[in-house]
């Protein structure tokens, strides 16, 4: 059988994941080689990721695996999304690469919507309006610095051209930049000129499953790497996570990618771009084998990443969980998805304001804060999931939630108990077995995306959470209504 290296790498870590089919064919083995943190840093008052570091690391862990006896692989990127690379026609960078939590997007938007408005730019790409989104990022870079780029390359992109000097756009990644047209299924060339730029300033559009060549032969010799073959896999780990849910084709199904973000939506195979869907901040962003992803993004695990990081790691995750179920639910609840908690100076002094300022108790404990995010999330899928059936106009039977939040036993059952649905949690590492699952198609090993579901449900044990009574859930949502309504009159 043959090995398959997934290179995978969020906003907080990243890690180099070895797969294998087992002899039986019923299930993928996965092997972690090598891990390494990641986070962006603030110079000068922006913040920026590291990508010579990433790199550096991924050529770290192509060691590790050949003094494990790996001397041949597939292999496969994934990261975030939105943020880019500007490259000049030697293929050096212009600048250092800005994390999409920086701030000087906050306004950039309204400015730009005085060109465009929001439904025709809705209409075009299909894509939700964030304020962090690739469309808005370009419009307030230096123009000068815009103008000498010979290519604009997402980071995995980037990633990719580092190892084989191949430059290209893969699709998944390239359409959340919100520049990709719906109907063309290439960039918008009205959106590119509000930009001041040229199609030429982007490498062609790539499908994933696509082989796109070896490592480069220098790169290769210099640090004594195995003989590495990179196949173009769905680069948005989003994506990536989504080929890795374990649904059952016959099923009416949603899923929940839970991470530093919540990604929760459906898989359709075409678009749905109304002005409800707009109105609703729904994406359509682009899948692997011709699917788009129609989701929402909500805050996600980032909330309780940044209350553990400003304990200095006192707790683990599991720890924080524990000591939110000690507490009474549902007394303190704030909307996620409010900008004031994008990327905070405290999370826990803004969560505590928030409570203040919509007329509750501020939570004075490390349990209660992880109690109010958990309790806030639930709530949040809940109303998702109802908007989501709304606009789909389907019933959603099951609820898949993949990645790291699916350990959250607590989460997952609240969900459950506040949505009314079955919850299947697992895998934690879709994103891996996503990304893998694609090489092996490419390869031929698997024949398409439901063996590939149907092997990855083979893979890992799946917990299901049944939908609980919950008494004085209508007290708790006429509650969690007017919260969300006094935050809406402040913004």
């Amino acid at each position: 059988m043959n090995n398959y290296m997934a290179v995978d790498i969020g906003a907080s870590s990243g890690r180099l994941v070895k797969g294998k089919l087992h002899r039986d064919r019923q299930r993928i083995e996965l092997q972690e080689i090598h891990r390494f943190r990641n986070s962006f840093t603030e110079t000068e008052g922006h913040h920026y990721w590291d990508v010579d570091y990433l790199f550096a690391e991924i050529v770290k862990g192509l060691q590790k695996a050949k003094k494990e006896g790996v001397n041949a692989c597939t292999l496969g990127i994934d990261t975030w999304a939105v943020d880019y690379v500007l490259l000049d026609e030697n293929g050096k960078r212009i600048h250092e690469v800005y994390a999409y939590r920086d701030g000087r997007t906050k306004n950039a938007p309204d400015r730009l919507h005085q060109s465009i408005s929001r439904a025709e730019v809705y209409s075009r790409t299909g894509i939700q309006e964030q304020p962090f989104n690739t469309l808005y990022q370009l419009y307030v870079h230096d123009r000068a610095q815009l103008s000498r780029a010979d290519k604009i390359v997402m980071v995995p992109d980037y990633l990719y051209y580092r190892l084989t000097g191949k430059l290209m756009n893969e699709v998944t990644n390239a359409s959340t930049m919100q520049l990709l047209n719906l109907a063309g299924r290439d960039f918008d060339e009205e959106l590119l000129s509000l930009l001041g730029l040229r199609r030429e300033q982007f490498a062609r559009l790539t499908e994933p499953g696509v082989k796109l060549g070896t490592l480069s032969p220098d790169l290769q010799r210099e640090h004594d790497l195995p003989g590495c073959e990179l196949i173009v896999i769905p680069t948005h780990d989003t994506a990536s996570a989504v080929v890795g849910v374990p649904a059952q084709a016959h099923k009416s199904w949603a899923y929940i990618s839970s991470g530093t973000w919540s990604l929760l939506g459906v898989e359709r195979s075409t678009p749905l771009n109304s002005g409800e869907a707009m109105n609703a901040n729904y994406t359509n962003e682009w899948g692997a084998y011709g699917t788009y992803r129609f989701l929402k993004n909500i805050m996600g695990l980032w909330m309780i990443q940044e209350v553990r990081r400003e304990t200095q790691d006192a707790y683990s995750y599991a720890e924080l969980a524990e000591l939110a179920v000690r507490e009474k639910p549902f007394q303190h609840l704030v909307p996620c998805n409010d900008q004031r908690f994008l990327n905070p100076r405290s999370m826990m002094e803004e969560i505590r304001d928030c409570c203040h300022k919509t007329g509750q108790s501020s939570p004075d404990t490390i349990g209660k804060l992880a109690r109010c995010i958990f309790d806030s999330l639930a709530l949040t899928y809940k109303d998702s999931l109802e908007e989501l059936q709304g606009l789909t106009e389907r019933r959603i039977d099951t609820l898949h939630i993949v990645g790291g939040g699916a350990n959250n036993e607590l989460l997952c059952q609240l969900t459950a108990d506040a949505a009314q649905i079955e919850v299947i949690a697992g895998p934690s590492e879709a994103t891996a077995l996503g990304n893998i699952a694609v090489q092996m198609i490419s390869t031929g090993e698997l024949q398409g995306l439901e063996e590939a579901r149907n092997v990855i449900a083979g893979s890992v044990p799946l917990k299901i959470y049944h939908p609980r009574p919950a008494p004085g859930m209508d007290d708790i949502e006429a509650r969690w209504k007017q919260i969300k309504a006094r935050i809406g009159q402040r913004s």
